[in-house]
């Protein structure tokens, strides 16, 4: 049975990390606000961009100018799965559920003996995937030293990806992130970029517009440009669902230490009665022996 003395330290050390984790709640709810607002943001500007490139891809596509990022390489065995996570821990299940659907993907792809190639971008994501598919990596992006992600570092992920299947690396690139619902929802999504894939639904610019010079030459801007847009967005609902899970593994944990506390008092307070009446039945026996 712990000594009062080991109680009393127990229970300083918890109060301590319960006022950590309701500070890191506090600070993940500040920076919620502004992801969020960033998230949905840029949301609008996404959908429209893919309803106007769905519009050119929909003429464009069986041209003899057609883009390569539209038709692909006419092969789908080399696949480049970007896994995109946070650079630190501490929000629950946040990285280990977008890793767990890559691994699905991973696995998928190997049963059909395609080739697989991974790109990580954060630290958690790699670190948990290295241990099972480090000969499968081709490259990491450190964004640990970014305060504020911008479309810039969205760009300059595209234009790597975008070298690497000009140079034939790849046939096709999945991203994944994890997409931003609220504080207690993060859905992990799995995207393809390249060749670029568009919904049926989406409308139909090319009935609304004629476009000059030729839908494959405005194609030919656009896509890349679009490799960026995907990547900026999936950045920031990344971000947005990162802390939202963090805030909401706080609260569970400054709950948690809040229960413990109430636990270790009342054992050390039992402990204390124990001692004083063993104390006084010590007391009364001796002077009773007298």
């Amino acid at each position: 049975m712990p000594s009062l003395k080991d109680l009393k330290n127990r229970i300083g050390s918890v109060k301590n990390t319960r006022k950590i984790t309701k500070a890191m709640q506090m600070v993940a709810a500040a920076k919620l606000r502004r992801a969020q607002d960033a998230a949905e943001s840029a949301r609008p500007y996404a959908e429209q961009m893919e309803k106007v490139m769905s519009g050119l891809a929909a003429s464009a596509t069986g041209a003899a100018n057609a883009p390569k990022l539209l038709i692909g390489s006419g092969s789908e065995q080399v696949h480049l799965l970007v896994v995109m996570t946070a650079e630190r821990g501490l929000c629950g299940g946040f990285n280990s559920s977008i890793v767990k659907l890559a691994r699905t993907k991973i696995k998928e792809l190997s049963a059909q003996g395609k080739t697989i190639k991974i790109l990580t971008v954060g630290r958690k994501g790699r670190d948990q995937l290295k241990r099972e598919f480090g000969d499968h990596f081709v490259g990491h992006v450190d964004l640990s030293e970014v305060k504020r992600l911008g479309y810039s570092n969205a760009q300059d992920i595209a234009k790597d990806i975008i070298g690497r299947f000009d140079a034939g690396e790849f046939d096709v690139a999945t991203i994944f992130f994890s997409r931003f619902q609220s504080v207690i929802s993060q859905v992990p999504t799995a995207q393809q970029i390249i060749p670029a894939v568009f919904d049926d639904t989406a409308e139909d610019a090319s009935t609304l517009y004629d476009y000059e010079p030729t839908e494959g030459e405005i194609l030919a801007e656009l896509l890349p440009r679009g490799v960026a847009t995907q990547i900026f967005a999936a950045l920031l609902e990344n971000g947005a669902s990162e802390q939202g899970a963090r805030m909401s593994a706080m609260d569970n944990a400054t709950r948690n230490a809040g229960e413990m506390i109430d636990k270790l008092t009342v054992e050390y307070n039992r402990s204390r009665q124990a001692a004083i009446t063993k104390e006084l039945i010590e007391i009364i026996s001796g002077a009773e022996a007298l």
